[in-house]
């Protein structure tokens, strides 16, 4: 037909290059972005078996420890003086037990939160990938 425009060739695979270059661009954000769900999933996963398997060993550790304060306790208040009378009470032989399990679980407690604020919780691997594809872009200009 007469009346049809065409571009002329160096136009329209200009046009096309550009139109390719942006779904380049579009497809491989959504694959970061699959990317990142994937790698996010797999650390929740780990990070829940890990909770899991913490939590159980946690809870049959305390039961040893409160057995073990009992014997300490009765301990020293044996070994505070003759069975009949302890120069230090029963309820003092508690006090030091408590003072000294509430030191260790201060430090331990305060050990634990230096090691939680060095935990990064962003996807590692996807932030390089993105960055090397970002400066793969710019270089390419």
């Amino acid at each position: 037909m007469a009346n049809e425009v065409h571009a002329p060739p160096e136009e329209a695979s200009m046009t096309s290059l550009l139109r390719g270059i942006i779904n380049d661009v579009g497809d491989l954000i959504r694959q970061e972005i699959r990317f990142a769900r994937t790698e996010l999933k797999t650390d929740a996963r780990k990070l829940t078996r890990a909770g899991a398997v913490l939590a159980l060993g946690v809870g049959i550790a305390s039961v040893g420890v409160v057995l073990v304060a009992f014997m300490v306790v009765h301990l020293i208040h044996t070994l505070s003086g003759s069975p009949d009378s302890a120069s230090i009470p029963l309820w003092g032989c508690y006090g030091i037990v408590a003072a000294v399990f509430l030191v260790v679980g201060a430090g331990l407690g305060f050990m634990g939160c230096q090691s939680l604020q060095k935990i990064n919780p962003l996807p590692e691997q996807t932030a390089q990938s993105v960055k090397e594809n970002v400066e793969w872009i710019m270089n390419s200009k």
